[in-house]
């Protein structure tokens, strides 16, 4: 029995330069880089202080003449990733990659009904395994479905992973789905807006100043589509990388960055434009 089951275990950036993404993160949430090529792929590992918080390599030929772009993905751990791919196609889902032995482990790369992609892991070696701890500096904190539906899709994933509902402050327009990890609230589903083209996981990583680091994402070459935004406590800000994966940060904020922001009137909405999950970081499992 692996430690990760059901929960996500392993994140990697698939892109169109390597170098190039290894710069931009290492200034934007300062990770340190690790080669860990093998004879057949160019692989580098991220690290936060002396662990590893993902992966990096490139975004394969084929994926890119099938119209794939840069993009951020994630790994739920299983016990038996040819089972839990088998297991996928009879909830409704599709898998694009099959079950196949990889530098990081079994792996397929799956999607839910409504496409969201994400791939599964099984074997992850015990110095890739992510730590349980969502507020470590560098790791990912939190996770969030863009789904098509999210009724759907919550149904989907709690017969996949086995969840419950959290239902945060703000009342019952804002639930999230707990994931079986000795329950411990990791991530939200909403229905996305229309200006999103497909649904999608999104991944935030905690950064110290949340200011600072969209400062430093858009010098790097990205953009900051939503944000600053206060949450649950925490300031987040969801961007896109000079290459065009989607990411989010989540920080602190000085209260002189504050005071400007009410002094000019920014005005966000209190649900993020209808994406957030506010109260995250304060929900509770139902029963």
């Amino acid at each position: 029995m692996v430690e990760c089951h059901g929960r996500f275990a392993w994140y990697e950036l698939m892109t169109t330069n390597m170098a190039a993404a290894a710069t931009f993160y290492a200034n934007v949430v300062g990770w340190g880089a690790q080669d860990a090529s093998t004879p057949d792929l160019a692989y580098t590992l991220f690290t936060a202080g002396n662990v590893t918080a993902g992966g990096l390599m490139e975004l394969p030929e084929d994926a890119r003449k099938m119209g794939a772009t840069p993009r951020w993905m994630g790994y739920v751990g299983v016990n038996d990733v040819d089972a839990a791919a088998d297991r996928i196609k009879r909830l409704g889902g599709a898998v694009y990659v099959p079950p196949t032995n990889s530098n990081i482990g079994r792996i397929s790369v799956v999607a839910d009904p409504q496409t969201a992609i994400f791939a599964l892991v099984g074997g992850l070696k015990p110095g890739q395994r992510q730590s349980t701890e969502l507020d470590e500096p560098g790791r990912v904190g939190w996770h969030e479905l863009l789904a098509g539906d999210r009724e759907k899709a919550f149904v989907f994933y709690g017969e996949f992973l086995g969840g419950k509902r959290a239902d945060g402050e703000l009342g019952p327009s804002d639930v999230s789905l707990l994931f079986a990890a000795g329950g411990q609230t990791i991530g939200g589903m909403f229905t996305k807006r229309p200006v999103e083209p497909v649904p999608y996981w999104l991944y935030y990583f905690n950064i110290g100043d949340i200011d600072a680091a969209a400062e430093r994402v858009k010098t790097g070459g990205g953009r900051i589509l939503e944000g600053p935004i206060e949450v649950g406590g925490s300031w987040i800000v969801r961007c896109e990388d000079p290459h065009g994966a989607i990411f989010a940060l989540q920080g602190k904020r000085s209260q002189d960055a504050i005071e400007r922001d009410s002094a000019s009137e920014v005005g966000w909405s209190t649900e993020w434009s209808g994406i957030s999950s506010r109260g995250r970081l304060v929900t509770k499992p139902q029963g």
